[in-house]
């Protein structure tokens, strides 16, 4: 894959992720909403703030992409869950961006994959 579309997919997941785990960990009152309504409690909403804005750094880091990336699809993959089971229900939003962002993520990995081999 052509590195200067991958770092245009790298630019637009930092700028979502740090943004997102940014508001997670600052207690934005829509982040503190929707983790109350999935029911895991708080801690799971830093946990996450943590996840997502230390991989939109490490996305950055020589041979931390592939984990960043890796450890952003399974964030989106338990967003996609959380959005289908819980959320959408109680019409807090949709799947789309959890999809979307995860996609992106799985082309980052996909093109970095050969640092899973080191």
């Amino acid at each position: 894959m052509n590195s200067i579309v991958v770092t245009g997919i790298k630019v637009v997941l930092t700028l979502a992720f740090a943004a997102a785990g940014g508001a997670k960990l600052a207690g934005a009152e829509m982040m503190v909403q929707t983790f109350d309504a999935v029911g895991v409690g708080q801690w799971f909403r830093y946990v996450t703030g943590v996840i997502e804005f230390g991989s939109a750094i490490l996305l950055w880091v020589p041979g931390f992409t592939a984990y960043a990336a890796g450890l952003l699809v399974c964030t989106m993959i338990g967003a996609f869950i959380a959005h289908m089971t819980v959320l959408s229900a109680m019409g807090m939003g949709a799947a789309v961006p959890s999809v979307v962002l995860g996609l992106l993520a799985a082309l980052v990995l996909w093109a970095n994959r050969a640092q899973l081999s080191r």
